[in-house]
């Protein structure tokens, strides 16, 4: 994200409707605006893998795999977040067409080196504000690495990593799977080794 140097407060509503006619995507943060940068091919191919792995599993369920084009409403952050990967199962979510989602209950997000500390820090703490999110995923680009956040029934969040050769799960849309499968492209280009 890239912030504006000056800060002015912008309401929820203003940053929606600039949102829906501007040509870049800009993320929202208690009254903040930050410009979103472009991603590159390594960051655009795991989404894509993830997407489309989710997306087949879930083919006869209820849910629905989301891409980057989705924001996430948090409403007791104060934040409105493109999540690279968004899931949600809530029949809330299936009916109706708003430009954000408010009850993910899986949310993945590719790290780069400009977003990494964002993304597991404030980013993720926002996150955990939303009462439907089960689990928080962390796609590292630059070798086979998975971290994955869960939450118990009693809130507590607990981490789990998952590297070469492992078996990973999402245990919120009960997904298994090898990790190779969702770095197979770049494993096959090696286009990550130059990051």
């Amino acid at each position: 994200m890239v912030n504006n140097q000056q800060f002015f407060y912008i309401s929820p509503e203003l940053y929606l409707e600039g949102e829906r006619v501007s040509p870049i995507k800009h993320e929202y943060r208690r009254g903040q605006v930050y410009a979103m940068v472009g991603a590159k091919k390594p960051h655009i191919v795991l989404a894509s893998n993830l997407t489309k792995i989710l997306g087949n599993h879930l083919e006869n369920s209820p849910c629905l795999v989301l891409n980057s084009d989705i924001k996430v409403r948090l409403e007791e952050a104060n934040c409105y977040y493109y999540p690279d990967i968004a899931v949600v199962c809530d029949e809330r979510e299936i009916n109706n067409t708003d430009d954000f989602i408010l009850y993910p209950v899986l949310i993945i997000e590719v790290l780069s080196k400009s977003t990494e500390a964002f993304d597991r820090g404030d980013k993720f703490i926002d996150y955990q504000t939303c009462p439907t999110l089960k689990e928080y995923i962390l796609i590292h680009q630059n070798q086979q690495k998975i971290e994955c956040y869960r939450r118990d029934e009693l809130g507590i969040w607990t981490e789990q990593i998952y590297s070469k050769g492992d078996n990973l799960e999402f245990k919120s849309v009960n997904y298994c799977g090898k990790i190779e499968d969702i770095y197979r492209i770049l494993h096959l280009l090696k286009i990550h080794e130059s990051l």
